[in-house]
């Protein structure tokens, strides 16, 4: 049986972002975890640290809170993860996901605690680190670390998709949605513990042996790691790779960040190598990249600029580079080059990976995989007192490769004349959207409108329409879309005018590159798939004039480009044309036909349901044609659907005849509409390509 990739990659690219749900929560508390431990360090507060004093007493009990997610982290996965899995009811999947999850537990428990010589599992023993036991939800059970977690909350969010839906007789109405569920994995989670005792172990020693081979790997594997995550950056798929080592056994148990918090205090109270005590720390160096590489990227972007576009350019990278400097989130700057420069990308993993090798060989580890901000809180501050020269290396090091970036970006850039922003012939680069200028005519209009609504709808749009939407979810930086037609994505620029950083499409799995506004944008995305009442007309039905289609196939190109006065100065309206590669134009809307020119042919109008007046205007000058080569199909008054056949032309007499055969749209009361956006840079399929939205 063939493999479909695209299948493949949808699910791949669905359970990336769902892991990154609870993810998002481990830098609030690490940071706390790391203030607490600081502000309990005798060296840094003096006496206030002494047990017994109020200071001390209350950063004990935060220090205790902020341990939550690190201490309960199985419980945290397998609870969030059907956020983003479940296809529906997602907080019923939580919930189902959780109870199936200790039942699991409880029977692992009930099976070791008959049967553990039968399994080599020695189950008397305490439940410590390193003993292959854990306590979860005060039930001893084997430690399974996430990767158990996310078993188990992966076979419930199946679970609940097959069976949350099936419909019970009436007397057995108690047992319908949840209830099922979970009495479906109450029994199913049988075989899956017997399963799990039997080759877990196995699988426990296996991992002992590869966190051996990973620490032996030395500087080669920190090296070949950190590039592995930086090299997947564009497919999404690098959570995959990182995930195993921060957050799994990859090279310690629980993971580096929980070790790291762990040993601490340990850390901040000695003059001993760091490298000696916590030699794993290598396979965290990964952010280094965001701090030292990303000011080298801009600087070298900003100084082969053109002259005339530096400030723009400048107004573009700065935010950017601060972002991925403080926050350690580099999607916005490194998207700015990805595609226009694919080989400028695979040298900043190159350069990434070294600086991190490099800086491994002279000692330098921790907890590096974020940015400025995370780094000094987690790192510097608790430790600078007694490897205040370690980080003086790591400086040196890192600025010696921003250099290194810089004179590399700035000759590559230069040397292969790349299309980097500012170096573009367009007139301008952009700094605000298409659709800020939508807002401000919707803020006059009296919408309540903010930037992220804006994208919502702008990306949607270029999505193809809410009818081509099968799921959506989202990872820190980027809404993870899977569409029903993937021909039916508008290409890279449309996005970009919608507010976007940029875009990965893998057939009908799509990643928009949003930024960290990505779950409020998400919110408001999802929303705009929900019916309302405004999207249905009078018998019920869903009504699509919500977005109009494209009238014909071919070229989509904005109005400003029409080579005629009257359209491109808009006097007519605003709207799009199109260089058609067939010869009939169909209706973009449901809605009546309120114009047919005489003889002509050649222009017809619509009005929609909801007040939309649409010119459709086929070639230029070609009024003087009357009629040839036309044959109108409908009349003033007809009730015309979407897709109905209105005028067929013969696009080789206009050429002859001289004229352009250009077929035009124009909204000619588009100021009444404050959210009408129209998409061009495409080519359009008619009847199926969206080439405006309201």
């Amino acid at each position: 049986m063939a493999i479909n990739q695209d299948v493949i990659m949808q699910k791949v690219q669905r359970f990336g972002g769902a892991m990154f749900t609870p993810v998002l929560l481990f830098s609030f508390f690490g940071i706390m975890v790391a203030l607490s431990i600081l502000s309990k360090n005798p060296d840094i507060v003096g006496s206030l640290a002494h047990k017994g004093t109020l200071w001390y007493d209350f950063w004990f009990i935060v220090e205790q809170g902020a341990w939550t997610v690190f201490s309960q982290m199985p419980l945290l996965f397998v609870i969030a993860l059907p956020i983003g899995l479940a296809q529906k009811n997602h907080a019923r999947a939580c919930m189902e996901s959780f109870v199936i999850y200790i039942v699991f537990n409880y029977y692992v428990s009930a099976m070791l605690t008959l049967w553990g010589p039968e399994f080599g599992v020695d189950f008397t023993k305490a439940a410590v680190s390193g003993s292959g036991l854990a306590m979860i939800a005060n039930i001893k059970t084997l430690d399974f670390g996430m990767l158990g977690a996310i078993f188990i909350a992966a076979i419930t969010v199946y679970l609940h998709n097959r069976f949350f839906d099936v419909n019970l007789p009436d007397f057995l109405g108690v047992f319908k949605g949840s209830s099922l569920v979970v009495i479906v994995g109450f029994f199913a989670m049988l075989p899956v513990a017997y399963l799990f005792c039997l080759v877990w172990p196995h699988i426990q020693m296996g991992i002992a042996s590869l966190q051996e081979f990973l620490k032996l790997s030395g500087v080669f594997g920190v090296w070949l790691y950190t590039f592995l995550e930086r090299i997947l950056i564009p497919t999404g798929l690098h959570h995959f790779i990182y995930t195993p080592f921060i957050f799994g056994p990859a090279v310690v148990d629980g993971g580096i960040k929980q070790y790291f918090f762990q040993h601490l205090n340990e850390f901040s109270t000695t003059a001993h190598s760091l490298k000696e005590m916590f030699p794993q720390g290598g396979f965290a160096l990964h952010g280094s990249s965001k701090m030292f590489g990303s000011i080298g990227i801009a600087l070298a972007m900003y100084v082969t600029a053109k002259p005339a576009k530096k400030k723009a350019i400048a107004g573009l990278l700065i935010p950017a580079t601060l972002t991925a400097l403080l926050c350690g989130i580099t999607e916005p700057l490194e998207f700015t080059f990805l595609f226009v420069a694919p080989l400028l990308f695979a040298v900043h993993a190159v350069l990434a990976a070294t600086l991190a090798a490099v800086s491994y060989s002279f000692g330098v580890v921790g907890d590096f995989g974020s940015g400025l901000i995370e780094n000094a809180v987690l790192n510097w501050i608790p430790l600078f007192k007694y490897h205040m020269s370690t980080y003086i290396i790591q400086f040196i090091i890192g600025f010696i490769f921003t250099g290194i970036y810089f004179v590399t970006f700035r000759f590559l850039i230069l040397h292969f004349d790349f299309k980097t922003p500012g170096r573009t012939d367009e007139e301008e680069d952009r700094l605000y959207t298409k659709a800020d200028y939508k807002a401000k005519q919707a803020i006059a209009a009296g919408f309540d409108l903010d930037e992220r609504d804006r994208k919502a709808a702008a990306f949607l749009a270029a999505l193809g329409g809410k009818e081509n939407i099968e799921e959506v979810t989202n990872c820190a930086t980027r809404l993870r879309v899977t569409v029903k037609n993937g021909k039916l994505v508008q290409d890279t620029k449309v996005f970009v005018e919608g507010g976007a950083h940029g875009l990965v499409c893998k057939g009908n799995a799509v990643q928009v590159i949003v930024g960290l506004s990505v779950p409020q944008v998400r919110e408001r995305f999802e929303a705009l798939l929900i019916t309302t009442p405004q999207d249905m007309d009078a018998q019920g039905n869903r009504n699509k004039s919500a977005t109009l289609k494209a009238f014909v196939s071919g070229q989509v190109i904005p109005m400003t480009e029409v080579k005629d006065e009257m359209f491109s100065q808009k006097m007519m309206g605003d709207g799009v044309a199109i260089w058609p590669d067939n010869q009939v134009v169909t209706a973009p809307a449901d809605g009546e036909i309120t114009m047919v020119t005489g003889q002509s042919g050649h222009a017809i109008g619509m009005k929609l349901k909801n007040g939309l007046e649409i010119l459709l205007h086929v070639g230029l000058d070609t009024v003087n044609m009357s009629g040839e080569g036309f044959t109108v199909f409908v009349e003033p008054g007809q009730k015309v659907q979407a897709g109905t056949e209105l005028v067929r032309f013969d696009r080789k007499r206009i050429e002859e005849k001289g004229y352009s055969p250009v077929v035009i749209m124009a909204v000619t009361n588009f100021d009444q509409y404050p959210m009408l956006s129209f998409y061009s840079g495409v080519r359009a399929e008619a009847n199926k390509t969206v080439v405006a939205t309201y």
